[in-house]
């Protein structure tokens, strides 16, 4: 992604302007089994458990019972599950989306890492889909209770790539909610 920091229109107003989130803390989900989790996150695709918060809070007017575990990245942020103890907080807090491709968690690896994760995922005989978009390469899988995952490879040239589509990012947009939906992506092959 280009860096946003150097659009005019990114910096806010006031005090600290100019000054953007530093990195993703953690990505939170709602999970039925930390075990399934585990097995999945660390032993499927090698992203180790950095910590375990067995934690009771006052949360909405109840107590919550709860165990929070945490799956460290290359970058210090992490990938955040929750589990309740009593069901009915399970069944009032777990995700209610539909399923779709298009609500995920997409992570950036180099091609060592994805190469391992697509051995690793057919080991396990894990669904995945491999799909080339032009200027990126992402593995897809689904962890066991439904959070869409892309595991993204940028192209060689990813500099070029978000330098031009920093410069044609408003007028694409604009064109795109006029009407006029052609594609722009050149880098794809066809």
């Amino acid at each position: 992604m280009p860096d946003v920091n150097t659009r005019p229109e990114a910096a806010p107003q006031g005090t600290g302007a100019g000054m953007l989130p530093s990195r993703l803390h953690h990505n939170a989900y709602v999970v039925k089994d930390q075990r399934a989790t585990q097995h999945f996150y660390e032993g499927v695709l090698g992203i180790p458990l950095v910590a375990t918060w067995t934690e009771t809070d006052e949360l909405l007017g109840a107590e919550r019972v709860y165990c929070h575990t945490f799956y460290g990245l290359a970058d210090g942020s992490a990938l955040a599950f929750f589990q309740f103890a009593d069901p009915g907080d399970q069944a009032l807090f777990e995700p209610r989306f539909r399923p779709s491709p298009f609500i995920h968690v997409a992570l950036k690896v180099d091609d060592a890492t994805q190469q391992a994760m697509i051995r690793r995922l057919a080991d396990n005989a894990w669904d995945h889909l491999v799909i080339d978009h032009g200027y990126c390469v992402s593995l897809y899988a689904t962890d066991p209770d439904g959070l869409q995952l892309e595991f993204t490879r940028d192209h060689p040239d990813t500099a070029r790539i978000e330098a031009e589509r920093l410069a044609g990012a408003h007028a694409d947009l604009d064109r795109w909610l006029s009407g006029d939906h052609r594609s722009n992506n050149t880098f794809r092959e066809s």
